[in-house]
């Protein structure tokens, strides 16, 4: 990942930050309230953005509709999908007129330089679809294709998880430790992930999903992956794995997870690189700590084979 963030955006930032005091809780460095650091300002605007998208997603939940399907695996856009969209894109493009925004409905939005965002307004639309309450909105800032900014906001509850590259992960004014990485007695909690281009026949998927139903205590598919990375840094859950996962929502939620102290491997157990391009192969990963891991790395590096030939 990068780790330096010098931009042609600093000057502003600079003055942003003397505007509130630099008092913008967990962003520049080991307290809540210290002085703004690196990527502060970029991580303000997306928090801002992802709780106003958030308010009129909350606001408007009974209200939404289907307008249209992607894919043949049933996944759906609401208008609300839409709706929430429109408001990230205008503070993003009012902020930073001059970057690369990638974004789950309207897509590339193609810009000069290094610095990508990406949004994924709505994660969870086929659960607001069914009137189902599990539904986050994802932001994150790349540079060079790896996170430097995360910010996941659940309209249902009004929090929002926020990590900065090298300044932790925060939920309000409270740091984030990710999981104890200690193997519970029942097996792990865990969240599990695929990307929408994963046929329901896969036979590497089903396999992978089997041998964790079986040495795991819960295995929770949430349509809704956000919340996975959000629960895995906040250490209520104790991994997560995913198979082919989606770039848009993916970085969001992995750099929360990395500032939490979460460790990722590729499926056979090699070095793992967060970031949202290239194909979907290079997302298929494990996530956790601790025994944890290399319980996980065991497991799915055990199942691959039988399941078919890895596409990493």
């Amino acid at each position: 990942m990068p780790g330096n963030g010098t931009d042609r955006h600093a000057s502003s930032r600079g003055a942003a930050d003397a505007g509130t005091g630099g008092a913008y809780p967990g962003t520049g460095g080991t307290e809540p309230g210290s002085h703004a650091g690196t990527y502060s300002y970029e991580q303000k605007v997306a928090v801002e953005a992802a709780e106003e998208a958030g308010a009129l997603l909350r606001a408007r939940f009974a209200e939404a509709h289907t307008v249209g399907s992607k894919g043949d695996g049933g996944d759906v856009v609401t208008d609300l999908d839409l709706a929430a969209e429109k408001v990230i894109l205008d503070r993003l493009r009012t902020h930073f007129p001059h970057e690369r925004i990638v974004s789950e409905e309207a897509g590339l939005l193609d810009a000069g330089g290094s610095r990508t965002w990406l949004v994924d307004p709505l994660d969870g639309s086929n659960n607001v679809a069914i009137g189902l309450t599990a539904y986050a909105v994802g932001i994150a800032l790349c540079v060079d294709g790896s996170p430097v900014v995360g910010a996941v906001h659940e309209p249902v509850t009004g929090r929002t998880w926020r990590a900065a590259l090298g300044q932790g992960a925060w939920c309000g004014t409270a740091r984030l430790g990710g999981p104890c990485g200690r193997l519970p007695r029942p097996g792990p909690v865990l969240a599990w992930t695929q990307g929408h281009a994963v046929g329901r026949g896969d036979a590497r998927a089903r396999g992978l999903r089997g041998a964790l139903e079986l040495h795991s205590r819960r295995v929770l598919q949430l349509w809704a992956p956000l919340l996975g990375w959000s629960m895995l840094a906040s250490g209520t859950i104790d991994g997560y794995v995913g198979y082919r996962a989606e770039g848009i929502d993916f970085p969001a939620g992995a750099l929360l997870a990395a500032e939490a102290g979460v460790e990722f491997r590729t499926l056979t157990g090699g070095e793992f690189h967060v970031g949202f391009d290239g194909p979907d192969s290079g997302r298929s990963f494990v996530a956790a700590r601790g025994e944890v891991l290399g319980h996980l790395v065991d497991l799915v590096s055990a199942a691959a084979p039988a399941a078919g030939p890895a596409r990493q």
